[in-house]
């Protein structure tokens, strides 16, 4: 069963993984020697930016219920948390690795939000905000693939 968890409490969480998004990856692009992957990490930290803005204005919307009550105690914040942190020691594989799992956990963070909410109009804001996580999963398994798979 889920925790007990109200409206405001899911959309702090879900801007707080924004923000940990944009900081992940500026971590990752002061660390980048490949100047490609560099500016897809900058990007991309940019991109967490812009979901944490539409996650604020959708908090700020008056008169919108995001959530109904009933539906909020199933949802279990933790279930949409890495138990992977970055590190240090980590090699590139790694480093993708981490980042698929984080970009899979968001897009299923918006998708399953987007499956209880109410209005229209939220449920647009998440739906994009799932495909938007949906590309950089996609970005870093093509990466992966070049890299690891193909041993380039």
């Amino acid at each position: 069963m889920g925790e007990n968890v109200s409206v405001e409490e899911i959309l702090e969480f879900a801007i707080a993984r924004e923000i940990e998004a944009n900081q992940f990856y500026m971590t990752l692009a002061r660390q980048a020697e490949n100047p490609a992957m560099l500016r897809v990490f900058e990007d991309f930290a940019e991109e967490e930016l812009e979901h944490k803005a539409k996650l604020e204005l959708e908090a700020m919307k008056e008169g919108i219920v995001m959530l109904p009550v009933e539906k909020v105690s199933d949802f279990k914040i933790t279930d949409y948390m890495s138990n992977v942190e970055l590190s240090a020691d980590m090699d590139y594989k790694d480093v993708l690795i981490l980042a698929m799992d984080k970009e899979k956990r968001s897009l299923r963070l918006y998708v399953d939000l987007a499956t209880i909410v109410e209005d229209a109009n939220s449920r647009e804001t998440l739906l994009s905000l799932a495909v938007e996580e949906a590309k950089h999963h996609a970005r870093f398994e093509i990466e992966y693939d070049e890299i690891v798979l193909k041993g380039r």
